[in-house]
C-alpha cells in the first residue's frame, strides 16, 4: 500500500489539453460518453480512481497519451 502522503500527487492535465485543442468539457463528454460531472471530478483532481476504458476514451478523443493526461507531481 502506498504511503498516505503520496495521495494527491497525481495531477490531471485535462484543462490544459482541452484548451490546447479548443474543446469544451461538454464536447468531450459527448465524444466519450462520460458524464460531465465525472469528467469535472477528474479535471479538478478529485477522482480517487479511473477505469482504463475511461482513460482510453479520453486519450482517443484528445489524441494524447495517458502520460500527457496524468502526471505525478513531486
Amino acid at each position: 500500500m502506498p504511503p498516505e502522503d503520496d495521495e494527491g500527487r497525481i495531477h490531471c492535465r485535462l484543462d490544459e489539453l482541452l484548451a490546447d485543442r479548443g474543446m469544451t468539457l461538454t464536447r468531450l463528454s459527448e465524444l466519450v460518453g462520460i458524464s460531465l460531472v465525472n469528467l469535472s471530478v477528474l479535471k479538478n483532481d478529485r477522482a480517487r480512481a479511473i477505469r482504463f476504458s475511461t482513460l482510453t476514451a479520453i486519450c482517443d478523443a484528445l489524441d494524447c497519451s495517458v502520460g500527457d493526461l496524468l502526471v505525478v507531481l513531486p
